[in-house]
């Protein structure tokens, strides 16, 4: 057998190869967009995919199963609940697809969503013992899945969670213990609260220290995975409806068009925005007004995709040499809208000197010195609720970053505003946010609570 975890930390995503090298035949599990790690995978193998399996309609991401079948004319499957606007194959519970002595066994395993599945891996069809399980958002190591998030349109909440418990209780806890668990997200993902850096478990080990599994009864269970989750990034619901649409296809190969100066301020004047993809560093010492900071350095996508609508151009400025990177992980979430990028960053900014202004970021030192006591300051802490509750500088406002477009409203545009995270990559980005909304005053803590905190 064939087995390749692919770990996007980006978006704290997984996908899998699997393969069996005695026919060639192969299958891809939630491959994310830009898929050629996959094909040239595959061919170096010797395998050729046939099918690409969707666990659910995912929220997180825009899966690649379209890119991977119009490349290698691999079938889709999904669960037979799930309808698409494209041809795919319906997979009952408790089918098994044979890819030779290499067999998997689907587990129709709703809760997080109603088509969601899980797929039961063994090396040899009569094995007693499973080599693996790949659970999809049903199952993570440390956490389940979320039965909120807007993917599940038509049930509510604790229906949704019902079906989660009866789906982990019937169908994921009677596997050995010794049965690896190969989830689709890790820590980081806002698929959940508690996920594991760990990027492989086994049952048995998930029966012992996962706390939801450890609910003594059905109550429990509900309350405990329907509190305290943390808000969902803008972009999930947009994720959710196109994963079950036909739609157009992302070539990797493409970088955006190069853009001159002139051709940029048209772009924006015609209500594109100005997406900054450096660090936050080098955007406070320049940058373009009206410019929206989201570091490639980090989780660039879903910030990105937390703060941009989903319907407007974008304008890219990165650093010389990362315009396709940044393209193709904003393709990652379906933000096809770029229209291109500044070419020539800094010179332009020189070019344009008037249009440039800097952003004023304060360490921990200067704003407790000098602004800590001042009744003047608006303070907001973007962090998620459970990182607030956890303690926060007294009298901030709590609004998480990808909360920020919707609710900026709240806060005074006239008034002296800073703003923190927990080490200063959210802020930048919530600060740029404030500016482009009108706020003329914005500050951000280098280091964040972090640095306050232990100073």
């Amino acid at each position: 057998m064939k087995f390749t975890q692919y770990d996007l930390d980006c978006l704290s995503q997984a996908s899998y190869l699997i393969g069996d090298e005695t026919t060639g035949r192969a299958v891809v599990v939630d491959p994310r967009r830009d898929i050629d790690e996959y094909v040239n995978d595959a061919e170096a193998a010797g395998l050729k995919i046939e099918m690409v399996i969707e666990t659910h309609f995912h929220a997180d991401f825009l899966s690649g199963h379209l890119e991977l079948a119009h490349a290698t004319g691999a079938e889709i499957a999904y669960s037979s609940v799930a309808e698409t606007e494209f041809a795919s194959r319906k997979l009952a519970d408790g089918e098994r697809i044979s890819l030779g002595s290499v067999d998997l066994e689907i587990l129709h395993t709703p809760g997080h969503t109603p088509e969601s599945i899980s797929i039961v891996v063994r090396e040899d069809a009569n094995d007693e013992v499973p080599f693996g399980v790949l659970t999809g958002d049903t199952l993570f190591i440390g956490d389940v899945g979320r039965p909120d998030l807007l993917a599940s349109i038509g049930f509510t909440r604790d229906e949704l969670a019902v079906q989660l418990y009866e789906s982990l209780h019937t169908k994921l806890l009677p596997l050995p213990d010794e049965t690896k668990v190969y989830p689709a997200h890790g820590a980081g993902s806002s698929c959940g609260k508690n996920l594991s850096t760990d990027t492989v478990s086994t049952m048995g080990e998930q029966r012992r220290t996962n706390y939801a599994l450890l609910a003594p009864d059905k109550q429990t269970f509900i309350d405990l995975v329907t509190e305290g989750q943390p808000p969902a990034p803008g972009y999930f619901a947009y994720d959710a409806v196109l994963n079950r649409q036909d739609r157009d296809l992302l070539d990797e190969k493409v970088s955006p068009e190069a853009l001159d100066l002139t051709t940029f301020d048209r772009l924006v004047a015609g209500g594109a925005m100005i997406l900054d993809g450096r660090t936050p560093e080098a955007f406070g010492q320049g940058h373009m007004q009206g410019s929206i900071n989201v570091g490639l350095n980090g989780r660039y996508a879903e910030f990105a995709g937390s703060v941009i609508p989903t319907d407007v151009d974008i304008v890219l400025v990165v650093d010389d040499g990362f315009e396709r990177e940044a393209k193709n992980r904003l393709a990652r979430i379906g933000f096809d809208r770029v229209v291109g990028f500044l070419e020539r960053p800094l010179e332009a900014m020189e070019a344009s000197a008037q249009w440039v202004q800097r952003a004023s970021r304060m360490t921990a030192t200067e704003f407790t010195n000098q602004w800590l006591e001042d009744d003047r300051v608006q303070l907001v802490d973007i962090r998620n609720p459970g990182e607030f509750a956890l303690g926060t500088i007294e009298g901030a406002t709590l609004i998480p970053v990808g909360q920020l477009p919707a609710r900026v409203g709240e806060l005074d545009p006239t008034a002296p505003t800073i703003v923190f995270c927990a080490g200063g990559y959210r802020s930048s980005v919530g600060a740029s946010v404030l500016r482009q909304a009108g706020f003329q005053d914005v500050s951000d803590i280098l280091g964040g609570y972090g640095a306050w905190a232990t100073q």
